[in-house]
């Protein structure tokens, strides 16, 4: 099978959602890796006409929106499976990967880590705390749902890694490097858990920005 491209930047969430997919499906991929404002390219723009990352090229076929790239590699690449049989926990999978979309990253994550991380360490810009304020009680919310919907299981569907978890890990762990993280996951001791279990995993491990921007400059 050809070589997986993603075009993201490094240590995006949503990017790192794709890579780590391909690494648990243990798959041949290439990261072409954009710099912060870079999305807004005419070259990105002809890839994603909405400016976002990441985009997919998979033997001339493109593809952006991540949901759908982790859902058509878990199609063409099915082992290991990484949505579940049983019809209920997929489901669940399909309603964390729209919490982790709709409300963990709109409102929340693209807030705070914007306000804390990436404005000030990329843009210049310096943190709103009032913004920050604003946007706490819907990541409470979120929190508190995400925490209820996990329980005691190790992943977000059950016993087995999934899409949910590779779509919504990546922007739980990026939202725990804020110090926001602690107040909201103080009640809430197994999502602590839950980002943990998942940043032990090697393909988490291989995703991070720093290894990303190693890969990059040996390539």
């Amino acid at each position: 099978m050809s070589e997986f491209v993603v075009h993201s930047v490094p240590g995006s969430p949503f990017g790192r959602s794709v890579l780590a997919t391909l690494e648990e499906k243990g798959a041949s991929y290439r990261l072409a890796p954009l710099a912060p404002g870079d999305s807004k390219s005419a070259a990105h723009l002809a890839r994603h006409p909405f400016g976002r990352v990441p985009a997919l090229g998979h033997d001339g076929f493109e593809l952006y929106e991540t949901q759908a790239i982790l859902r058509y590699l878990d199609r063409v690449l099915p082992q290991p499976a990484l949505t579940p049989d049983d019809a209920k926990q997929a489901a669940r999978m399909d309603q964390v990967m729209n919490i982790s979309d709709w409300y963990l990253f709109q409102g929340v994550c693209n807030v705070i880590i914007f306000q804390r991380i990436i404005g000030p360490q990329f843009f210049g810009t310096a943190t709103d705390e009032a913004a920050i304020a604003s946007a706490m009680p819907k990541a409470r919310t979120v929190i508190a749902e995400l925490s209820r919907l996990l329980g005691e299981q190790p992943f977000m569907a059950g016993d087995r890694l999934s899409l949910a978890d590779l779509q919504a890990g990546p922007q739980a762990s990026f939202l725990s490097l804020t110090p926001e993280w602690a107040e909201l996951t103080s009640a809430h001791p197994n999502l602590v858990a839950w980002v943990e279990r998942l940043e032990a995993r090697p393909s988490f491990q291989a995703t991070t920005m720093t290894q990303l921007m190693a890969r990059a400059q040996a390539a």
